[in-house]
């Protein structure tokens, strides 16, 4: 049952209240002078550089730049690790072989894979990508792998019963079972991509959001920094939502109660 609309508008409008009084108290501390002089810029200051990173293009560009190299790294890991993900689930023997040496991996930090990245593959784009897909990938195919080892038996009973073989049950029977804790897993791992970019843009790159905070800084634009931080955190929020409304979505849900 979904709750009266009138309940709907306030709890969309408890965030907007709750962002005013940050802003309030961001105000208030700033001008008390709570913070160590050319720290932490005024929001009036955040807001005029923000318009003129707008007016002038860069932020755009940046964001443009930052989201094609999570789509790349995220769409390749996900094309990869979920097939994958599949067969270990279904498979005890491949299960024992590869998972080991899939949580060694999944344990290692992808900023720990930048200068062998760099190495690999140079300044530019693909260092970037290539992070983005190790830090996606590992977790991918766990959460792939236990979400198809959880479906029940006898739908598989089924599928042999209707003549289902191989490869057909694998993505005609246990990938629309599991799809609901997929889009979950789906949804944590856009925001730990997203979360990465910006670390690799400050490393290998010399465009993106990540490189917009690391050249503010350097230049010691803190307004231009917390522009950068104010970015990347309202899209992450866009993508989390989007990634939350598509698990909702009924003819995903199929399998869950309601």
């Amino acid at each position: 049952m979904s709750p009266p609309p009138s309940s709907r508008a306030i709890h969309r409008l408890l965030p907007v209240l709750l962002g005013g009084l940050l802003l309030a108290a961001w105000w208030a501390a700033w001008l008390a002078g709570m913070f160590p002089t050319g720290t932490v810029p005024a929001p009036d200051e955040v807001g005029r550089a923000f318009v003129g990173e707008v007016r002038s293009g860069r932020l755009g560009e940046d964001i443009v730049a930052s989201l094609y190299r999570v789509g790349f790294g995220y769409v390749g890991a996900s094309l990869t690790a979920i097939p994958l993900g599949l067969v270990l689930g279904r498979s005890a023997a491949v299960r024992a072989t590869l998972l080991p040496w899939i949580n060694f991996f999944r344990t290692l930090s992808p900023i720990a894979w930048i200068p062998f990245a760099i190495i690999w593959f140079g300044i530019g784009d693909p260092p970037a990508i290539f992070i983005i897909f190790l830090a996606t990938f590992f977790q991918l195919v766990l959460a792939t792998a236990a979400a198809a080892a959880a479906v029940p038996k006898v739908y598989y009973r089924v599928a042999e019963d209707l003549g289902l073989r191989g490869d057909e049950i694998l993505f005609e029977v246990t990938l629309p079972a599991i799809l609901p804790q997929l889009l979950t897993a789906l949804r944590v791992a856009i925001g730990v991509a997203w979360m990465v970019v910006v670390a690799a843009e400050m490393i290998a790159v010399r465009s993106g959001l990540g490189f917009l905070i690391i050249d503010a800084r350097n230049g010691l634009r803190m307004d231009l920094v917390v522009v950068g931080m104010i970015t990347i955190g309202a899209i992450g929020v866009a993508l989390d939502v989007l990634f939350a409304r598509m698990a909702q979505a009924r003819s995903v849900r199929w399998g869950v109660e309601r």
